[in-house]
Formats: C-alpha cells, sequence, structure tokens
C-alpha cells in the first residue's frame, strides 16, 4: 500500500466578487476534509437564513447573509473539485498533447 499525501485546497477559488474583482479565495493549503466540512455548514446557516428571509419582510439582511454563505460553500466545493480532478485532468492534458504529436 502506498501512502498518499493529504490532499489540501489549492486556494484558486475565489468565492465573493465586488464588481469584477475577486475579494476572497479558498486558503491554500488547508486540508480538503476540514474545508468540506465547512460547507454542509455555511449551507445549514444559509437555509435558516433563507426561510427567515421568506417571512421578514421588512430587510433583506437575511438574504444576502445566506447569499454570502452559499457562495463561500460553492467556492469550497470548487477548489475541492479541481484538487480532486487536477491528476486525471493533467493526464488528459497529456495524453492530447501527445496525439497531436506536441510530447511524449
Amino acid at each position: 500500500m502506498t501512502d498518499q499525501p493529504e490532499l489540501k485546497t489549492i486556494g484558486l477559488t475565489p468565492a465573493i466578487y465586488c464588481a469584477d474583482q475577486a475579494i476572497f479565495h479558498v486558503t491554500r493549503g488547508v486540508p480538503l476534509g476540514d474545508a468540506l466540512s465547512m460547507a454542509p455548514d455555511f449551507l445549514s446557516l444559509a437555509k435558516q437564513l433563507t426561510e427567515d428571509a421568506a417571512y421578514a419582510k421588512d430587510t433583506d439582511r437575511h438574504a444576502w447573509a445566506a447569499h454570502y454563505l452559499t457562495g463561500l460553500s460553492k467556492a469550497l466545493v470548487d477548489d475541492a473539485v479541481k484538487v480532486l480532478t487536477r491528476d486525471r485532468v493533467s493526464a488528459a492534458a497529456k495524453a492530447e498533447w501527445a496525439a497531436e504529436g506536441f510530447g511524449a
């Protein structure tokens, strides 16, 4: 059995934008299990906030809080997917380049 290094976030995934510029990114180097365990927590809070927003007609703060929490959750999951699929993407890219005659 081979020891595999612990998978960690790559930190390339933006979470929240202001105009066309990302304000927040997933932090690089966080163990993937730890990062992914936060996504359900964020989504659970967002779900509760959207329920509150449905009943609170005097303000939109619940909806905006839910919006940002879902954005953070999506960034965590997207960053994890990049980590989990990078070897497959790299292998596919190498095979495509080889088929085109650009390398071996």
